[in-house]
């Protein structure tokens, strides 16, 4: 006869029974998935091998702490979280390549600062060449960023290392250029008499050639050889009129350039023109001693176009590859601009007064100082979270 316990035991032990042939299903279930999923990524590897391309971007940076991706920082989005999680969802990429991006051979041409935009930036990646790949990861990005062009490139190609030159344009209120005493309530009503644009012309041809920046950027002593920058145009353009606003626009070529270099270049002749500084403070701050050189707010930069002659000059010819130009592409480069990065530009600086602000703060610096004396300590904050980064 059985006792009351044995009898009691049996339900416990179908039940266990039960429960342990469920967990056998289950995992049976889990690993046909992963067999499954992994057979359908060997396909999409199969159909769509991954080669090396070229992307050439355009984005409004307003609201973006730039382009360079910060992992683990995902309060401050960045141009390259928002492409990458497109890239993903797209199928361009692995999910897993997503949260490493040395596993796509990922590289940028140029970071630009918070709230820079780009009309011709270039990145270089790994992606599988899936079908409409262009129109796929543009659905998945804001309006404010888009993808306008793809190229095959070599498979040791980088877009950072490959590149010769960068060319950036900075779009400012003509108001920049008055005289220190002129009365900025009313920014509608200045214009910029053709004499003072000669000189600011004047003024900005001097940085051509090579110099010493390390004035221009920081924590670069005058002795380090990466302080040295060549640089081919500096021009400022005829001024024009928008949202009653006059408006110039500032184009500048060089090899490369250094984190806030164009912005202390631009602010250093602004101080010259509206008469704080003295012209020969120019020549003063390719030297060794420190001077103090105000930095323009990033509002109004925009990286306009990335040169690749060498590349071109090397493999454009030889029938497997094409060059790196973007012709093609040049209409929807201006649309792109006319529609995202323009009228936030100009939207912006009449509602915020960016550069008013800034020009009020430019009798603080002492333009005549040999060296530089204690720093603000927000911007030591600034300069330690920018460091490391090449360019502006």
């Amino acid at each position: 006869m059985m006792s009351e316990g044995s009898i009691d035991q049996q339900p416990a032990k179908l039940l266990k029974r039960a429960n342990e042939e469920n967990e056998d299903s289950t995992e049976k279930v889990q690993a046909t998935k992963r067999v499954k999923t992994d057979e359908e990524h060997t396909e999409d590897e199969k159909k769509y091998p991954k080669k090396k391309v070229v992307l050439l971007m355009a984005y409004s940076g307003k609201g973006y702490y730039g382009m360079q991706r910060n992992p683990g920082n995902s309060q401050f989005r960045t141009i390259e979280d928002d492409l990458v999680t497109a890239l993903v969802k797209s199928g361009c990429i692995p999910e897993n390549h997503g949260d490493d991006m040395k596993k796509m051979s990922f590289q940028r041409c140029a970071r630009t600062d918070k709230g820079v935009s780009a009309a011709g930036q270039v990145v270089s990646l790994k992606v599988r060449l899936i079908e409409d790949i262009i129109e796929k990861i543009n659905e998945n990005l804001p309006p404010q960023i888009r993808v306008l062009g793809l190229k095959r490139v070599t498979q040791g190609f980088n877009s950072k290392n490959n590149c010769d030159a960068r060319t950036y344009s900075y779009m400012l209120p003509t108001v920049a250029f008055s005289q220190k005493d002129y009365d900025t309530e009313d920014i509608s009503a200045f214009r910029l008499e053709p004499e003072t644009l000669q000189r600011v012309n004047r003024l900005f041809s001097l940085y051509k050639g090579t110099h010493n920046f390390h004035n221009f950027t920081s924590q670069k002593a005058p002795s380090d050889p990466s302080a040295r920058r060549y640089i081919t145009e500096m021009s400022c353009g005829e001024p024009f009129v928008c949202s009653d606003c006059e408006f110039a626009v500032i184009t500048v070529r060089g090899q490369s350039f250094m984190l806030h270099q164009i912005r202390k270049m631009i602010g250093l002749v602004i101080a010259v023109i509206k008469g704080y500084a003295k012209e020969a403070v120019m020549e003063r701050s390719w030297g060794e001693e420190k001077v103090d050189v105000p930095k323009a707010p990033g509002l109004g930069l925009v990286l306009e176009r990335v040169h690749f002659d060498r590349y071109n000059k090397r493999f454009g010819g030889d029938g497997l590859h094409e060059r790196l130009e973007w012709d093609r592409e040049e209409e929807a480069i201006t649309a792109f601009k006319k529609s995202h990065i323009y009228p936030t530009i100009v939207e912006t600086e009449c509602q915020e007064g960016s550069m008013v602000s800034w020009m009020s703060t430019l009798p603080i610096h002492d333009f005549e100082a040999t060296s530089a004396g204690p720093r603000d300590n927000k911007d030591l904050k600034q300069d330690n979270a920018d460091k490391g980064n090449d360019s502006d």
